[in-house]
Formats: structure tokens, C-alpha cells, sequence
């Protein structure tokens, strides 16, 4: 089975991505190597932020290295909070100010149609790659469910009537965003022979 770094320290991404791909990668995250600084997200976008972090593992601790970003996407904040998702409600917020942040932002707003997307970038053999993923649903008018993470108490993804945050880790790895992206690094790994 091959081994790939994951550039996060981040526990509940970890969990997800090693549960996502059991059984056919094993996934260290950044303690894992020794890595227990933040890499500083300076991007402008969920594809910078990315091979920010995978070259800095690369080039620092010489690993092949995935790293995502991912932002939640509201169409009637014409894309907001975007790759700014992690910080909505500023330095130093938890994800209960960026969701009720992101609500009063939305209060009275029919248009609740929103999508999570992921960028995986992956720098292997010298060279770089980019996977994403992307579901769409809408943002809900008040937190529900206490699984998950993030935003996923007042998401709910199109064709479902749950949020992330109550549809259990199970069904949520299977069409999340970050599953869907996941899969075709996974596809990718594979079609190379790089077992």
C-alpha cells in the first residue's frame, strides 16, 4: 500500500482523508514527519493555498505530499467566504462564528444555494497535480447535527434532507467533496502504477 504525506494538522481532515481511503493508501499527516508548525495560507485562491503547502513539505522534509484547501461557496455572496472560509468571521474565530456569521449574512436571503469545493494539490516526482471536488446543496437557516465539522451543521447537499452535520461520517465521506476529490487523486496514484 502506498504511503503519502498529508500536509494538514488538522485531526478531523486527517480522520476523514484515512477513513476515505482505507485500505488502499496509508496517510501520515503533518506530526506524523515532525511537522507541528501551521504553514501559512498567503494565497488568493483554494489552488494556491494548496501547493503552498505541499511544496513546503516537499522542499522542508523531502516527502511526496498532498495538501487541500476547500471553501464554501454561497451564491448570494457571490461566492463567498470562498477560500477566506477557515477565518469568515476573522483571526482567531471558531467555526461557530464563521457559521452564525455566514447566517445573519443570508438572513432574510431566499437564495440559500451554496457548494463546498476541494482542491487537492500533489507534488510527486518532481512534478504537480491538481484534483477537485465539489458538491452542491444550501446553506440552512440554523445549525443542525453535532457530527462533522466546520460548516457542516447548517449545510445540506442536494438531494438530501440532512446536514452533513446529521447524515453520520459514513454517508457524508461517500459524497463529500472532499471524498469526490480524494477519489480521483486516488484514480490518479493508481493509473501511474505508483502503488
Amino acid at each position: 500500500m502506498r504511503e503519502m504525506v498529508f500536509a494538514t494538522n488538522n485531526q478531523h481532515k486527517l480522520n476523514e482523508i484515512q477513513k476515505i481511503t482505507a485500505g488502499r493508501l496509508r496517510i501520515s499527516g503533518l506530526a506524523d514527519i515532525g511537522c507541528h508548525q501551521e504553514i501559512e495560507e498567503t494565497g488568493n485562491t483554494l489552488e494556491e493555498n494548496a501547493l503552498i503547502k505541499a511544496r513546503f513539505v516537499r522542499e522542508r522534509y523531502g516527502y511526496d505530499c498532498f495538501a487541500d484547501d476547500t471553501g464554501l461557496e454561497v451564491e448570494a455572496l457571490e461566492g463567498a467566504p470562498g477560500v477566506y472560509s477557515s477565518r469568515y468571521a476573522g483571526n482567531g474565530c471558531n467555526p461557530v462564528d464563521n457559521m452564525d456569521k455566514l447566517l445573519t449574512a443570508l438572513q432574510g436571503n431566499k437564495n440559500r444555494a451554496a457548494q463546498f469545493r476541494t482542491v487537492i494539490a500533489l507534488v510527486i516526482n518532481g512534478k504537480e497535480h491538481f484534483f477537485d471536488g465539489i458538491i452542491r446543496g444550501r446553506i440552512i437557516e440554523e445549525k443542525r447535527g453535532s457530527g462533522g465539522f466546520g460548516y457542516d451543521p447548517v449545510f445540506m447537499p442536494d438531494g438530501y434532507d440532512q446536514t452533513f452535520a446529521e447524515l453520520g461520517h459514513e454517508v457524508k465521506n461517500s459524497i463529500s467533496h472532499r471524498a469526490l476529490a480524494m477519489e480521483k487523486l486516488v484514480d490518479f496514484l493508481y493509473s501511474y502504477n505508483l502503488k
